[in-house]
């Protein structure tokens, strides 16, 4: 029977997923290998009625350059108990290939280990994918995917403050990003956004949504100071997974709730959660300012692959190729900024517990400081003065003193 090699995407789309599907397909296909794509990714492997399809040549090659998925995408944990050699065996598949974040290569490594007890040879290697840019790759290897939806992501953001100047208005904007801020960090900076809030620089301080909100009221006052009444304040989503859920609820937004009594925050606009919180504030302080709210998430996760991205996943593509050669799994494939491809094994990133620690913006790095430094607008002890035709105690409104910097 032919050889063959299975391919999975899980968690949320991100740019470059065709790119890594195509590539794998063709070289595969060009070793003689049957290629399988499986829908909704592990939701129906272990059943009677698998959902998935052959990928062939032409079909690799007409969805290399698309964004979104052509495999349909699943965030489904299988159980321990789901587990059966019997879609395995029955296609002689050689190669599990999984394209995801951690919980989707943690989950291959179980179906890996079960196969090896059960005596079939698989061997599994994962393409680490996630806009978020937080998975713990070596230094200066960014996840596939964030290139390009941060891309989009300035071109929308500078649309947003081209829209700023022209009405004289604010806007709130809020940034995918999970635990880390790299997409509203490297957004707002690319756009030289007035006021960026990412959870990494509370690293001094306990973040809380009135310093949250002081830091946009800072950088709003900053700005009419220096005569402008018009602006934009970028903030990470990842805040939210700082704060308890007593201090969301008390922001008084009306929320649903999970099965664990968890406000369910995907349900809601981060964005629109501050920007009510901002515009509440600012009429007890009886400044005049109007804000709106702006949501940057699921609009960047489908677009098409920049060049970056395009070049990138077709060297992980290869690199899977390369790496399963030479009898390697239970690894991610990663390539480094000179194009050479190393496995880089979850144990080497995983803690005692197994779960993969996110990659953070690195807060003390030159880039991050220097940004903070020069291209965001906020009070400092020389604007006191100015400052208090806007606020009684503009002490609580200077940025180093709120993040405690």
């Amino acid at each position: 029977m032919q050889e063959s090699i299975l391919i999975l995407a899980g968690g949320g789309p991100a740019p470059g997923i065709n790119t890594v599907i195509g590539t794998v397909s063709k070289v595969f296909l060009k070793a003689g290998y049957r290629v399988i794509g499986l829908h909704q990714g592990y939701k129906t492997l272990f059943g009677e009625d698998t959902d998935f399809q052959e990928i062939d040549f032409k079909q690799a090659d007409n969805i290399y350059k698309t964004g979104g998925s052509f495999l349909q995408m699943s965030r489904y944990k299988p159980k321990d108990e789901e587990f059966n050699t019997r879609f395995f065996v029955q296609n002689n598949v050689k190669l599990l290939l999984t394209i995801g974040g951690d919980d989707t290569a943690s989950t291959a490594n179980r179906i890996s280990r079960f196969l090896i007890r059960n005596e079939v040879d698989v061997k599994n290697i994962h393409v680490p994918k996630t806009i978020d840019n937080d998975l713990p790759l070596p230094e200066g290897q960014p996840t596939f995917g964030y290139h390009s939806a941060k891309e989009e992501g300035v071109r929308l953001a500078q649309t947003v403050y081209e829209d700023a100047r022209t009405s004289g208005n604010w806007f709130i904007v809020s940034a995918m990003g999970r635990e880390a801020g790299h997409l509203a960090f490297g957004i707002g900076a690319a756009c030289h956004y007035p006021m960026i809030i990412i959870p990494e620089m509370f690293n001094k301080t306990k973040i809380t949504i009135g310093k949250i909100i002081r830091l946009v009221i800072s950088a709003m006052i900053k700005r009419r100071i220096l005569g402008i009444s018009y602006g934009a304040a970028i903030i990470s989503e990842g805040v939210f997974h700082f704060l308890p859920d007593e201090e969301i609820l008390n922001t008084g937004i009306t929320f649903t709730f999970d099965e664990h009594g968890h406000p369910e925050l995907g349900n809601v606009s981060k964005a629109h959660i501050f920007n009510v919180l901002v515009q509440q504030k600012l009429q007890e302080l009886n400044i005049a300012v109007k804000s709106r709210p702006v949501e940057l998430g699921y609009e960047l996760r489908c677009v098409r692959p920049n060049g970056f991205d395009l070049m990138y996943c077709n060297l992980l593509g290869i690199g899977v190729k390369k790496l399963f050669d030479a009898g390697y799994s239970g690894c991610m494939v990663t390539s480094d900024p000179a194009g050479d491809i190393y496995p880089l094994f979850l144990k080497d990133v995983a803690d005692e517990k197994g779960k993969v620690k996110p990659r953070l913006v690195n807060i003390n790095s030159q880039k991050a400081q220097m940004v903070y430094e020069w291209n965001t607008q906020y009070i400092e002890p020389g604007d006191y003065e100015a400052a208090r035709r806007y606020v009684a105690n503009p002490e609580e409104y200077d940025f180093q003193k709120i993040l405690n910097w």
